[in-house]
């Protein structure tokens, strides 16, 4: 066979392969139109609706409808400015008017609604006020191109700053200077000092009374746990008056020296035995005589002792 035949005989396509090639062909064409000729779908079905959804539905449809609607908020600063969707308002007579104390009927004399009148007036009752003409914009409902037509014939009287609510002229208190004496005062007077409770106050009052009153306004800085930027802080709110008590050196026992904050055991017990030693001291200055009275510790005694 020559290869020309071979090639024939194997192009020969008999009965069976005829009707399946056919077949084949007729399955394509029918998968390619079929998209064509089924009907399109118009979306999922809705699904029915029940009286409770429609119900939850509808009110919160309302609430909506009702929120948009409020006026003015009761912050004068907070207000916003709502146009009405309708761009025309009612064709009202121009005058010269002062928005703070323009009256309903004159709102309603310039064209608003009665509705947009009464939540101007709403706002003003509750503290709100037009301090420049543009102020006006920011009512809620104010019909566009309102305040065009107006801005002109707005006139507003200056308005006095208010603190609060109050009509009245703010009067800024006087400042009242805190007194206290130190030698008389009670716990309840140091503790209306800045930065003082009542452990330091009862500390301060404890220390005054071991010493024998205070001398100096000094002393009230050696209490012990007051900070010296408390100290100063107070100071100046500090007044003495008053004398100190004090202990007869030519008498006084060790234990009535020794209870003394700035004389303590070791001074008591030097002061008496020099007393036993060389008699009793006849002016406060011989003191100086014992080693451990120094010109520091001197000048603190000196104030509380005495030779008679």
């Amino acid at each position: 066979m020559s290869a020309r035949e071979a090639i024939k005989a194997y192009l020969t396509f008999g009965r069976k392969d005829r009707i399946g090639i056919i077949g084949l062909v007729l399955l394509i064409a029918i998968i390619y139109t079929l998209p064509y000729l089924l009907p399109k779908k118009s979306g999922p079905f809705p699904a029915k609706e029940s009286s409770l959804l429609v119900a939850a539905t509808d009110t919160l449809a309302s609430k909506q409808k009702n929120d948009r609607q409020i006026g003015v908020d009761e912050s004068e600063n907070e207000y916003q400015h709502e146009p009405t969707l309708s761009k025309s308002y009612e064709s009202g007579e121009l005058f010269q008017f002062d928005p703070n104390t323009l009256s309903l009927e004159g709102w309603r004399q310039l064209g608003l609604s009665e509705r947009t009148s009464r939540t101007i007036d709403n706002y003003r009752s509750k503290g709100g006020k037009f301090y420049k003409p543009e102020d006006i914009q920011k009512i809620w409902g104010l019909p566009a191109g309102f305040y065009k037509r107006v801005k002109n014939y707005i006139v507003i009287t200056s308005l006095p700053i208010n603190y609060g609510n109050s009509s009245e002229k703010y009067i800024k208190p006087e400042k009242k200077v805190l007194v206290v004496d130190i030698n008389v005062a009670d716990t309840s007077a140091f503790i209306a000092l800045p930065g003082i409770g009542s452990k330091l106050a009862s500390r301060i009052i404890n220390f005054r009374d071991r010493l024998g009153g205070f001398y100096s306004v000094e002393q009230v800085g050696e209490t012990y746990g007051l900070p010296d930027s408390t100290f100063q802080l107070i100071k100046g709110s500090l007044q003495l008056s008053g004398s100190v008590n004090k202990l007869h050196v030519n008498t006084a026992t060790k234990d009535d020296l020794k209870v003394h904050p700035y004389i303590r055991w070791n001074l008591a017990n030097a002061i008496v035995e020099y007393r036993n030693q060389h008699g009793n001291f006849n002016t406060v200055d011989e003191l100086k005589n014992i080693s451990l009275v120094d010109e520091i510790v001197y000048n603190k005694i000196i104030h509380y002792l005495d030779v008679n």
